[in-house]
């Protein structure tokens, strides 16, 4: 019963720093997009821009879970 607990609060905190690295690297991407009036806030890019680096983010936090064997 331990182990199994020990292995969630492995899980959770594995999705929660991808979701914070997912965050940080959309915003990093998004700032000087925004800044240069490429595109809009709130605009579907802007979206797009956070909807492609959740799915690179999810991509690789997968490949690496399998690596990590959590």
């Amino acid at each position: 019963m331990e182990e199994k607990k020990s292995n969630q609060i492995k899980a959770i905190l594995y999705v929660s720093v991808w979701v914070i690295i997912w965050g940080t690297l959309g915003s990093l991407i998004d700032y000087p997009l925004y800044k240069n009036k490429i595109y809009l806030e709130g605009s579907i890019y802007q979206y797009l821009t956070f909807a492609i680096t959740a799915i690179i983010s999810i991509t690789i936090a997968k490949f690496f879970y399998k690596k990590f064997q959590l």
